[in-house]
């Protein structure tokens, strides 16, 4: 951001009930949506004294998923009604803030008209398996405070700025390739012992990990189905991970060796993801 060359611009948003949209996959048609209370409405199609995980709880919420791939994308894609008219998509490398607030670095401040509606479009890879994507729309301006320039930020929905990204944000592509390179019994296991199907399974990967759970991908002649398996209790690093799912892979072979019955409702939703 000490280029000569770049510029930072803010996205703040004039809009009284501003949206963010997250999306699992591409999608060609996502529509902002105002939430209740001009909050954020998001589209979308273990340490023992950690929080009981709850049946309605067993995801991060979708404005916590934002922040997690706000975080960890380094780039995204400005979307403009440029000065002739036309829709111009640019883009930009962005960082942010603790509060997850990111300021744009732009090559040239031409490409948008001030204060004109604007997107910002953020896209994270997880595994190789999965695209996250987070949407924000405003109006893109810049900055005439020397500080703010410095240390710019977007004036963000209250929901994204007091949601916090996943504390395993940094840990979960080791900890995936991890189970799928070293624990690939016990990912196999748990999930014939946790999910309900009805479907001969060839493979099982891990895809992905947070605080809440994790996500497998089963594959099988019928295709290749998403899964997520709860944990019993949030862990917030990566030995509370660890001990988590090494109890899961316990149980799991107690239950499949009938020493034991299962202590959890099993997960009945698989969906086809191709």
């Amino acid at each position: 951001m000490s280029s000569a060359s770049t510029s930072p611009s803010l996205l703040s948003s004039p809009l009284p009930s501003p949206g963010t949209l997250f999306s699992k996959k591409p999608a060609p048609s996502l529509r902002a949506a105002s939430g209740v209370g001009g909050g954020v409405r998001v589209v979308a199609a273990a340490a023992a004294a950690a929080a009981a995980v709850s049946a309605a709880r067993a995801r991060p919420s979708a404005a916590e998923v934002a922040r997690t791939v706000v975080e960890l994308a380094p780039s995204g894609t400005l979307s403009v009604v440029g000065p002739d008219g036309w829709p111009l998509g640019v883009g930009a490398r962005f960082v942010s803030d603790a509060a997850g607030a990111p300021a744009l670095c732009l090559a040239t401040v031409d490409v948008a008209v001030p204060d004109a509606r604007s997107s910002f479009h953020v896209e994270f890879q997880q595994s190789r398996a999965r695209t996250p994507q987070c949407t924000v729309l405003g109006a893109l301006t810049k900055p005439s405070d020397e500080a703010v320039l410095k240390d710019g930020m977007w004036v963000v929905p209250s929901e994204y700025t007091s949601a916090e990204p996943d504390p395993l944000r940094n840990l979960a592509e080791s900890i995936v390739d991890e189970m799928n390179n070293k624990n690939s019994e016990d990912v196999h296991r748990i999930y014939n012992i946790y999910v309900e199907s009805d479907f001969q399974v060839a493979d099982v990967k891990m895809i992905w990990v947070d605080r809440l759970g994790f996500d497998l991908h089963v594959h099988s002649g019928e295709g290749i189905f998403a899964v997520r398996i709860p944990f019993s209790r949030e862990v917030s690093d990566e030995k509370g991970f660890k001990s988590s799912f090494n109890m899961m892979a316990h149980h799991a072979w107690e239950v499949e060796k009938s020493y034991c019955s299962p202590e959890f409702e099993k997960v009945q939703f698989l969906k086809k993801v191709r």
